[in-house]
């Protein structure tokens, strides 16, 4: 009898048990009806959302990140993407298509189109892809192989042609951020960013290979100064492509890099000066040819003449006069070609005109020479330093235009 009850006490307070965790506890369904937590929010109200809704303008970004897209935004619009063809021939002459590609800035509203010579270079048709991805052929206005620089000419409805001005590379400074935009790897207006590495350097795409440059027909063999360097990713098709100040003023053309053993980009770029892209072009769109300043005359390092230098009694420093064109500047102002006599057994030189220095700069060889010329325009006045026997003379002259041959 005592087990009996004893079994029916604990039943009932089972019973009530079971009771009060179905009716007045209810965990399980607490869970349910709770608001879910937003790790992201830091508000207690019972009302959040699962999910903090974005503040307006967001997500918000940096002065440096907003300038890159803005210049992107305003900019790029303005690079179009080049395709050359060309015809080859395998060593059975059998014809070959050769296809290539490179950027390109459009510079104004009629359709001129900034880009690298070696881009268009042998080309024997010219495409031009505006952003809105409508094709255009081209036309080759000139070019300038010394300077890298060709321009070309789109027809295309002006509302296409959204061009990029033109800045300045004077004031330029080391540390200055850069934007690059172009066409790498055929990949259309990729954007990278940088600074100007440094300023003042020289590159020579016609000087010969053996001289580190590359060799490009019609060339004069003159470097290209002022070049701007910059660790602005630059891959091939980039070339031609504008690089950008932070206003989005082009402030150069880009059109070589240092490479890695295996052609990739190591962070050492070249950019061609817009002072001298706005030269070369306004020469190019107005006339067809780039016109050159000239003295005249040929040249060779003193270094290479040893028996003069020995018989002048100078250091082999300078650049002889190997020969003077008729009416020409230097003619007109009395400098002599360099000539040879015979006494007695041996060969002597009779006259050697050495050229020594150019408005006060030193010359030793042909590129420093040409180069400095190159700085002047036709009409200009200059001053050469020779020396003519024992005599160190102070010659004047104005350079004349140096013929020319249009394309």
């Amino acid at each position: 009898m005592k087990n009996l009850l004893k079994v029916a006490f604990l039943t009932s307070v089972t019973t009530v048990a079971l009771v009060y965790v179905l009716l007045v506890w209810k965990p399980l369904g607490a869970i349910e009806r709770s608001p879910l937590v937003s790790w992201a929010s830091s508000s207690t109200s019972s009302t959040a959302s699962p999910l903090a809704e974005p503040k307006a303008g967001s997500p918000e970004f940096s002065a440096d990140e907003v300038n890159n897209i803005d210049v992107y935004q305003r900019t790029s619009a303005g690079v179009v993407n080049i395709t050359t063809t060309s015809m080859a021939y395998t060593r059975f002459f059998f014809p070959v298509q050769q296809s290539g590609t490179g950027s390109g800035v459009i510079i104004d509203s009629l359709g001129h189109i900034v880009t690298n010579h070696h881009v268009i270079d042998n080309a024997d048709t010219l495409i031009v892809t505006l952003a809105d991805k409508s094709t255009h052929s081209a036309k080759i206005v000139g070019d300038d192989p010394s300077n890298d620089l060709a321009v070309l000419l789109v027809d295309a409805p002006r509302e296409k042609l959204p061009y990029i001005p033109l800045g300045t590379s004077k004031g330029l400074q080391v540390g200055q951020k850069v934007l690059a935009i172009g066409n790498p790897f055929g990949l259309d207006r990729s954007l990278t960013t940088g600074i100007i590495s440094s300023l003042g350097r020289s590159i020579c795409p016609t000087c010969p290979e053996e001289n580190g440059g590359r060799r490009v027909p019609g060339g004069n063999g003159h470097p290209i100064e002022g070049i701007i360097q910059t660790d602005a990713a630059i891959n091939p098709g980039n070339s031609g492509g504008p690089l950008l100040n932070t206003n989005g003023e082009i402030i150069g053309i880009n059109s070589a890099i240092v490479s890695s053993a295996n052609g990739g980009n190591v962070g050492v770029g070249f950019a061609i000066p817009v002072d001298t892209v706005r030269r070369i072009t306004n020469d190019l769109i107005t006339l067809g040819y780039v016109r050159r300043p000239s003295m005249g005359i040929n040249t060779a390092q003193l270094s290479d003449f040893q028996p003069v230098a020995r018989a002048l009694g100078i250091e082999p420093k300078g650049l002889v006069v190997v020969d003077v064109e008729p009416g020409s500047a230097a003619a007109l102002a009395g400098i002599q070609p360099y000539r040879e006599g015979v006494r007695g057994n041996r060969i002597i030189p009779l006259n050697a005109d050495v050229i020594v220095a150019m408005d006060g700069t030193e010359m030793n060889t042909a590129a420093e020479f040409g180069a400095a010329i190159d700085r002047h325009k036709a009409g200009e006045k200059v001053t050469v330093t020779i020396l003519r026997g024992n005599q160190k003379l102070q010659v004047p002259l104005t350079l004349q235009e140096a013929p020319h041959n249009t394309r």
